[in-house]
């Protein structure tokens, strides 16, 4: 199984207008905390992975822990990958359990991310720390191409172009803003 996405910068009070008048279905609001981990054993940057723990919490609600890999991108056009996710209960147990095997925090992702369901994808508008604003497009798919271009043609109808699509993390622009900055 795939996450296949699609990412675009775009101002998000528009996006979410947009969303309005199509009607799509409001999934609520999540504040989340991405912690990402280097990897003793290969330089993740490198092999284009990923291993983090997400600290969820929606609005008011209770806290929620995910720990995710993300597997190398599987296409030119979007940020589609293979995911694998698991709850967890002891966020602390996991972290030190990280870090007793050599993985070391490398860095933490903050966004404030409002969900919406449209055309049976998810639609994000994300307001990222450090980064801005962005709306991801994004659903689980077998097969990434006819998934993908779904994503497209949802990106068309609220007015983005894909052409504008970043395959680049946040983690990897924010990276990237520290570098400049």
């Amino acid at each position: 199984m795939y996450e296949v996405e699609v990412k675009v910068p775009a101002e998000i009070g528009r996006v979410r207008d947009r969303l309005r008048e199509l009607d799509a279905e409001p999934l609520g609001s999540v504040t989340q905390v991405d912690t990402y981990f280097d990897a003793p054993h290969r330089d993740f940057a490198r092999t284009d992975e990923a291993l983090r723990i997400r600290k969820e919490a929606a609005d008011g609600g209770p806290e929620t822990t995910i720990l995710t890999y993300k597997g190398p991108l599987v296409d030119d056009a979007s940020k589609s990958r293979t995911e694998v996710e698991t709850v967890v209960e002891d966020p602390d147990g996991m972290t030190a359990i990280l870090e007793a095997l050599g993985f070391d925090p490398a860095a933490t992702v903050r966004k404030d991310r409002r969900r919406f369901e449209y055309d049976s994808y998810t639609v994000c508008l994300d307001q990222v720390e450090g980064l801005g604003e962005f709306v991801e497009v994004e659903r689980q798919a077998e097969a990434v191409a006819p998934a993908r271009e779904g994503a497209f043609d949802v990106l068309a109808a609220l007015d983005l172009d894909p052409d504008d699509g970043i395959r680049t993390s946040y983690l990897g622009l924010l990276l990237a803003a520290e570098e400049e900055g």
